[in-house]
């Protein structure tokens, strides 16, 4: 007696066809990401100047991460550099998006579009019109003194103390626009209903804030986190192009010092353990901010 005719898939051939979807995809991922990256583990644990033979000197160029001062500091301007380009672009961010989600302000969407255009701008392009602005002869001195305040024109990108905030600004400048669309979009989400109860409790625009729209987009608070962080650790472009790192070293950040350090110094090898490091610090924070989120949302 024939046995009767199976029908559908053989177990285990949905999968293997999603491999092969995916193979193609991860074969760029790993050709194009990850063996650059490791590659330059590798080179990370020699001292070569990317033209004669390297030389095998294990973790020495870590340790110089640690005992170099000027690579400490470095990693500290990004630090504070997170500073503006995340932490106040999303404190700025839920204040506008609140208030424009509230008041239902006409033209929204030309007005989302208005805020997110710096994104769409390459960051060398607002550089370049940043260090305009923050020139001696530049619209911002003209500014203070057409104001009578002559007294605080400086060259800002020539001040030991003032250059890293001024570099920063120009993050949160740059980054505020997308914080603000990020949870624009999340707010836009949240049911009516949630801000009625609230009132209904006796809340007011403060409370309901607090009780109902902070709550409600911990999620695009995380993404926005995220994309600000890493922005901030790997900026190199708007540091070389409006102060080259100085005035001395006082704007150096860790990938600016993978430039210096790999076509300027000829130390290909130290360039690549500050390359790894920032790496890891990156992953380190994104992965820390998405479990807070994680946990904040599960609680």
């Amino acid at each position: 007696m024939r046995s009767p005719r199976r029908t559908g898939s053989p177990p285990g051939e949905p999968r293997r066809i999603a491999y092969l979807y995916l193979l193609p995809g991860f074969l760029v991922y790993a050709a194009f990401l990850l063996y650059p990256l490791l590659r330059s583990v590798q080179l990370s644990f020699y001292d070569w100047d990317g033209l004669t033979l390297g030389r095998w000197i294990g973790f020495a160029n870590y340790r110089e991460i640690v005992s170099d001062e000027g690579l400490r500091a470095a990693f500290g301007h990004a630090l504070v550099l997170i500073v503006f380009f995340a932490v106040v672009p999303v404190c700025v961010g839920l204040v506008l998006a609140s208030i424009l989600n509230r008041a239902k302000v006409r033209g929204l969407p030309f007005f989302r579009t208005v805020v997110f255009l710096p994104q769409v701008v390459a960051m060398v392009v607002v550089a370049v019109a940043w260090r305009r602005v923050y020139a001696p002869d530049g619209s911002l001195n003209a500014l203070l003194g057409a104001l009578g305040l002559d007294s605080l024109q400086r060259g800002w990108l020539g001040d030991y103390a003032l250059a890293l905030p001024a570099v920063g600004f120009v993050g949160t400048w740059f980054e505020t626009g997308l914080v603000t669309v990020l949870l624009l979009a999340g707010m836009s989400r949240i049911s009516g209903d949630l801000y009625e109860a609230a009132r209904l409790d006796g809340a007011g625009p403060v409370r309901e804030f607090f009780a109902v729209t902070l709550p409600s987009v911990r999620g695009e608070i995380a993404v926005a986190s995220t994309l600000t962080v890493i922005a901030a650790l790997r900026t190199f472009d708007l540091v070389y192009v409006t102060t080259g790192g100085g005035p001395g070293t006082s704007t150096s950040v860790p990938s600016y010092e993978v430039y210096h350090r790999a076509f300027e110094l000829g130390r290909v090898g130290s360039a690549a353990a500050v390359g790894v490091t920032l790496t890891v610090v990156i992953l380190a924070i994104s992965l820390l901010i998405n479990w807070i989120g994680d946990r904040e949302a599960a609680s």
